[in-house]
């Protein structure tokens, strides 16, 4: 392919996602091909002569298209939203065309600067305090600073990292040797609600360290009381307890931890304090909310996907600590193929020692995108309005009579499920409506969403979240809910 070609080519492509997210609505929202479906209408071998893009194209919208749940599809509710938005996809287009692996400043210095500034200016967006700054008011280097990583389980496992070396130079610091300490590298806890995210325990699995799981209160929530009282028993135990992760907005309810009283515990027993708000977060571009978060202030990480809610393309989630020096310091290998600047300013880091693997990609030019051409006004009108919509779907549920609210709706997730007053039969019968419920919506083909358990309960979970949803899509959701209820409920009381 040429450039000419190239030419053509890229504007057919452009016309065809415009259509796609044109047409995307009319399409159910969820796949509904069985396992193995591809591997039968493919080739076994890749080919051994060039084949044509009409080819190509024809096979994405023959093979590839019938096998994609439509995420961007304004009726889709699954999981949590991950937002795509045509300046993100246009910044991803400058970022592929540069196509640069920028492990330290030298590969490219506007990608390791503007990095830089975009986190910068993100973390001023939501409210962090000035301690997670790069750059202090001063133009002087601060002591924090933001990163852009792939996901927030990689962040998880850096920032443990961060912290099992934070904890070591403390006990080397008391006095304890080399030796001893890697004889007690296995006694190091980290501590989780029942509610965090699955990536706490992947990333303590890879790091070697024993894990803690604590039970939330009534609200899903983890509180400063259950933290102490389980790193009370550690240490009894002999344990080393050094990290804990909070939740603002977790995965089930989007339940805020008890992050002022964490914070508290925290300090008191020096643990680094990492708080996960993969989704949440982007709400904090919105001052109401902040007050919901106080105590991040106080954290030595805080984390969150602009992927998830905030109008960018996967993949971009957003970490920020208050110190880097632990962080660089466990990540940092040098080789001589990897020179470093002489005589570096305050705008030169190698990002390389900020993260897992040694290459990256030039993430920043589509965030950059994002909060230049929506503004921060856009952003919290995009927020404001799904937080609308979820709470008036939470009315319309509640004044429908035949469901029960199971957590507050404080963003754009709405748990809920049939009360067990309608439902005859035990609490058995109760979960296994609740569960049929979820598949007769799916099954239905208008809209997508899924369910969970809390502590045993079956309860179901849309979250609105689209960047090209309307109030005409949430109706449609609760419409579709109320006719398959009826459906589900008639049908149960006829056996």
């Amino acid at each position: 392919m040429d450039v000419n070609e190239f030419r053509k080519r890229g504007k057919e492509m452009v016309d065809f996602i415009a259509d796609y997210y044109e047409n995307v609505d009319k399409a159910p929202p969820m796949s509904t091909v069985q396992p193995g479906y591809l591997y039968s209408l493919m080739p076994h071998e890749a080919p051994e002569e060039p084949e044509s893009f009409e080819d190509i194209q024809r096979d994405i919208e023959t093979k590839i298209m019938p096998g994609m749940t439509h995420w961007q599809s304004s009726n889709f509710f699954g999981w949590y939203p991950s937002n795509s938005s045509f300046p993100a996809m246009l910044g991803d287009m400058a970022s592929s065309m540069f196509n640069i692996v920028g492990f330290n400043w030298i590969c490219s210095p506007a990608a390791t600067e503007l990095e830089t500034v975009v986190m910068d200016w993100l973390g001023k967006l939501i409210g962090l305090n000035s301690r997670f700054m790069a750059i202090k008011e001063d133009g002087t280097e601060g002591d924090g600073g933001g990163v852009i990583q792939g996901t927030a389980s990689e962040a998880h496992i850096v920032v443990m990292i961060a912290a099992r070396e934070m904890t070591i130079d403390r006990l080397k610091t008391n006095g304890m040797g080399n030796n001893d300490v890697d004889l007690v590298r296995h006694k190091l806890v980290a501590y989780f609600s029942d509610q965090t995210h699955s990536a706490g325990q992947k990333a303590a699995n890879i790091i070697g360290c024993q894990v803690r799981i604590i039970k939330s209160d009534a609200n899903f929530r983890l509180t400063k009381r259950a933290l102490q009282d389980a790193i009370c028993k550690d240490k009894s135990a002999g344990l080393i307890p050094f990290f804990v992760c909070a939740t603002f907005g977790t995965t089930n309810t989007a339940a805020i931890d008890d992050l002022s009283g964490i914070a508290d515990t925290a300090e008191s027993e020096h643990l680094w304090l990492h708080i996960d708000a993969a989704y949440a977060g982007a709400a904090l571009v919105c001052p109401e909310f902040r007050p919901l978060a106080h105590g991040i202030e106080r954290a030595h990480s805080f984390n969150f996907n602009p992927h998830k809610w905030m109008l960018t393309n996967f993949d971009c989630s957003a970490l920020w600590v208050a110190d880097s020096t632990h962080l660089v310091g466990a990540l940092s290998i040098e080789r001589e193929y990897l020179p470093k600047v002489k005589d570096a300013s305050d705008f030169v880091k190698d990002y390389r020692n900020w993260q897992l693997p040694l290459g990256r990609r030039f993430r920043a030019l589509k965030l950059w995108f994002v909060m230049r051409m929506y503004g921060a006004s856009g952003i919290r009108a995009h927020i404001r309005k799904h937080v609308k919509e979820a709470k008036w779907l939470e009315a319309q549920l509640v004044e429908d009579g035949r469901f029960e609210i199971m957590a507050p709706v404080v963003f754009g997730l709405v748990v809920f499920r049939v009360k067990a007053s309608i439902i005859a039969g035990n609490a058995h019968d109760v979960n296994k409506t609740n569960a049929e419920l979820v598949k007769r919506i799916n099954n239905d083909g208008r809209v997508f969403l899924v369910g969970t358990k809390l502590r045993g309960v079956d309860a179901l979970r849309p979250a609105i979240g689209s960047s090209r949803g309307t109030p005409e899509n949430t109706a449609l959701l609760l419409k579709v809910i109320k006719e398959c209820t009826t459906n589900v409920l008639s049908e149960n009381s006829n056996q």
